[in-house]
């Protein structure tokens, strides 16, 4: 489920097809997407047994542990795209704004933290060139966790001798 108003349209991204962008604007740390329909999970070596598996890998998604989901139907969600400077974050199947997001602002996520370990993309980053290369499920879940703690806890008040006056 995709929380703001949003279209789906040309990717700004070279060779990236379609991608999702926000119809408003969204506040750091919100909600992007939020799961609301998985029927099914799959362990990576049940994905890697699909008749189909070849062409399943484009669909298929990490979202916890060796937890798998394969969506051939293509949601909207499947629109977000690769960025290895994100501006949303992928944790545990949601997806949050990192910073203050503008209406017509394309969707990226860190595509690593969908993979496999070790599985790699078909293709490379758009600006770096570097290869897209899954985290293990330890590294996933410490970064994201991390990332998240910073983007949404509350800034707290640091005094300064300047305000000792």
């Amino acid at each position: 489920m995709i929380l703001p108003r949003y279209h789906v349209a040309a990717s700004t991204i070279p060779g990236a097809g379609k991608g999702l962008f926000l119809d408003e604007a969204v506040a750091r740390g919100r909600l992007i997407t939020a799961p609301d329909d998985i029927r099914k999970v799959y362990k990576w070596s049940e994905v890697e047994a699909l008749p189909n598996a070849r062409e399943a890998l484009a669909a298929t998604v990490r979202w916890f542990e060796d937890r798998y989901t394969v969506t051939p139907e293509w949601p909207d969600e499947c629109y977000i795209n690769h960025s290895f400077a994100p501006n949303g974050l992928w944790h545990l199947g949601f997806v949050f704004a990192l910073r203050e997001l503008a209406q017509g602002e394309e969707i990226t996520v860190d595509y690593r933290h969908l993979l496999a370990p070790g599985q790699k993309e078909d293709f490379r980053d758009s600006t770096t060139g570097g290869e897209i290369v899954g985290y293990t499920w330890a590294e996933s879940l410490a970064l994201s966790s991390a990332q998240l703690q910073e983007t949404v806890a509350t800034p707290r008040f640091v005094q300064t001798a300047a305000d000792c006056g």
